[in-house]
């Protein structure tokens, strides 16, 4: 019961097929690929008749750090925002601090003018052996939302033959949790619990796509 759309980006844009998430003209609202990719989710929630209020976005790798940035730039649009194995809005500002965010240094580049903190409900999914970009994103990603006080209630737990986890939830005042981050014990650069067949996928769970539909169901937070 669920509509999902899959923007590709294209081959012109980026030679590696990836959102541009780094470049300062993607990183802000109405200009650039965010433009294209609310205008798109706009045009979907018209022809479909989609309750505004359940609108969602995710993405893997380039996919999670440009999910970052439509979670920040259009808070209005989207009431959760699933980012694996991706990086904080604002974490670079151009490829040579792309790749060094990616190596693990995602405050030091940190483009200002943007918003320091996001209120976007989160969930996040990073492999600690991530050789791709380096699992501290994932906690960046947790520490800039305005959602995140102290270290949150942690759990450890282990996917039926799959990995190891652990999951570190906050909750508001009310009890509802409204972030969520799935630190994968021995997990690499890949979407967990996707098909085998797939590229940057990793059959063996936690299913992320599974958690990622029941956070944005049932716990992140609508719009008033």
């Amino acid at each position: 019961r669920c509509f999902v759309l899959y923007p590709a980006q294209a081959h012109s844009a980026n030679h590696s097929r990836c959102w541009n998430w780094f470049r300062r003209k993607d990183q802000a609202r109405d200009r650039g690929e965010p433009s294209v990719i609310a205008g798109m989710t706009r045009e979907i929630m018209r022809r479909r008749n989609i309750n505004s209020r359940s609108v969602y976005i995710a993405g893997l790798s380039a996919g999670g750090a440009m999910a970052a940035v439509m979670a920040a730039t259009h808070p209005d649009l989207y009431s959760g925002v699933g980012i694996h194995s991706g990086l904080a809005c604002g974490s670079a500002h151009d490829l040579p601090t792309a790749l060094a965010a990616m190596q693990g240094t995602p405050g030091s580049n940190r483009r200002p003018g943007l918003p320091a903190n996001h209120a976007t409900p989160t969930i996040v999914f990073h492999g600690d052996r991530d050789k791709t970009v380096h699992p501290r994103n994932g906690a960046e990603v947790i520490a800039r939302s305005k959602h995140a006080g102290g270290p949150g209630e942690s759990e450890r737990g282990q996917a039926p033959n799959g990995y190891a986890y652990t999951r570190t939830v906050h909750r508001n005042s009310e009890g509802r949790v409204l972030l969520e981050h799935w630190l994968i014990h021995g997990g690499g650069h890949a979407w967990f619990g996707g098909s085998g067949e797939g590229s940057y996928t990793d059959a063996k769970g936690p299913d992320a796509s599974a958690e990622m539909l029941r956070f944005f169901l049932q716990t992140a937070c609508p719009r008033n």
